[in-house]
């Protein structure tokens, strides 16, 4: 049988978060997203992982307090949900969700929720894998689309206006960022030096608050990158791959 962890505030500075593990570069990013996730354990936040050493984990929260500019009433909302490596195909993902749905039925809410793509994304869900599970296509903003799981006859979760308009007024490269993810510290920095040393114009913004978040000018996971107004990608960037976008 699988033994699962739920971080908490007793354990969450002792347990690993699963992504970043063991990379002393991104131990900021690990630090800020714990203390993220210590903030939002108020609001009903949940990371469940496997408890072993690898990339195995859910972790979800009510609609209302999620960083997502996604609105709804009683919908649990996930942000993500991983399996990586040699963990993969042994049933773990199937668990993970399971516990959520049963937890959302058990808290006497409406449905479970997620963002998705209709081709497959980083950083986004696997809509095959919701799909077997029940969920369904209820909003759409270009090839992102959000599923949810319905309990009952009762609304489901929409994006929010702010995120349908795809665009900035800033013509300049400008990235949208939380501490949602770990990983986004260290990428923050080596695009900020690479931008510098090239003379490159490159704006950083930070979703740093749940009004930020439910009013994000795009769909919003953890990153989002904007280009001459315009929507480009949720694709985290280092230096490479910012260099390769611009070209």
């Amino acid at each position: 049988m699988n033994e699962y962890i739920n971080l908490d505030e007793k354990n969450i500075d002792e347990e690993h978060i699963c992504c970043a593990i063991g990379d002393p570069k991104h131990q900021d990013g690990v630090d800020k997203k714990k203390e993220w996730i210590k903030s939002k354990l108020k609001d009903g936040h949940v990371f469940r992982k496997l408890n072993a050493r690898g990339k195995i984990f859910i972790e979800y929260e009510p609609i209302e307090t999620a960083w997502v500019p996604i609105n709804g009433k009683n919908y649990m909302h996930i942000y993500c949900l991983w399996v990586a490596g040699s963990f993969k195909g042994k049933g773990i993902g199937k668990e993970l969700l399971e516990y959520a749905i049963e937890d959302a039925k058990n808290k006497k809410m409406s449905g479970v929720c997620t963002l998705v793509s209709q081709k497959k994304k980083p950083f986004i869900g696997d809509k095959k894998f919701f799909e077997h599970y029940g969920f369904k296509v209820v909003d759409t903003i270009n090839d992102y689309e959000l599923m949810a799981l319905s309990f009952d006859d009762k609304e489901t979760p929409k994006f929010s206006d702010s995120a349908r308009k795809m665009e900035i007024d800033s013509q300049d490269f400008t990235i949208y960022y939380s501490n949602e993810c770990p990983y986004v510290e260290y990428e923050v920095k080596e695009l900020s030096d690479y931008a510098k040393d090239k003379g490159i114009k490159l704006d950083f913004i930070k979703i740093d608050s749940l009004e930020k978040a439910k009013n994000a000018p795009c769909v919003f996971n953890n990153w989002a990158n904007f280009y001459k107004g315009k929507f480009v990608s949720n694709t985290i960037l280092n230096a490479n791959a910012f260099e390769k976008l611009l070209k």
